[in-house]
């Protein structure tokens, strides 16, 4: 990377996230945002996302005036249309996953470059849909045991043993599911002057 460019940062405190950023192979530091994440009145899922990615970019910037800010947030859209995020317990992701049963559930996932320097804003928002399997409680019971997957939209851990669960996917960036749509990403870290690879 340039040393004259900003440098990046990932404001988000998810290794899962992390993880993905570091496929990239470019330096960066992680900063976890301090926002309140509750949904507005009448908000739909992708303004909720979008507007946490912006609200969590705005945050980082206040520590780092001078650097390339990359945030983002997802929630689960249940068949029934409801907004689901983190379920933080057994329970809760237990009835969850029953619900997803044999149903497609999409995820829209927002991503946000903030050049803190320039003051330079890109944004999208992409959706990724799974189908789930026909689940049994058993085995719903048995995964949420193993992975603990309680800090997950949705409840599930693709790039784990989640995996088991799903039909199939449908959408444009498996990375999307994951938190993270890094083909999008690397559009915007380009639009900024990087090159990748």
């Amino acid at each position: 990377m340039n040393p004259d460019r900003p440098a990046l940062v990932l404001g988000s405190a998810s290794p899962y996230r992390s993880a993905l950023l570091e496929r990239l192979q470019l330096p960066f530091q992680p900063h976890s945002p301090d926002i309140d994440e509750s949904r507005r009145a009448g908000e739909n899922p992708r303004e909720l996302v979008q507007r946490l990615a912006r609200a969590k970019a705005a945050a980082v910037a206040e520590h780092f005036p001078a650097h390339h800010i990359i945030t983002g947030d997802q929630v689960a859209r249940a068949p029934n249309g409801a907004i689901l995020g983190k379920p933080g317990n057994r329970e809760t992701t237990i009835a969850q996953l029953a619900g997803f049963s044999g149903q497609r559930v999409t995820l829209p996932t927002s991503l946000c470059l903030y050049n803190s320097a320039t003051r330079r804003w890109q944004e999208a928002v992409e959706e990724f849909t799974v189908v789930f399997r026909r689940l049994g409680r058993a085995e719903i019971e048995r995964y949420v045991d193993r992975e603990e997957p309680f800090d997950c939209a949705g409840g599930f851990r693709a790039e784990g043993l989640g995996i088991t669960l799903f039909e199939r996917f449908e959408g444009r960036d498996p990375n999307t599911l994951l938190g993270l749509p890094l083909m999008a990403l690397t559009d915007m870290l380009r639009a900024e002057g990087m090159e990748l690879p």
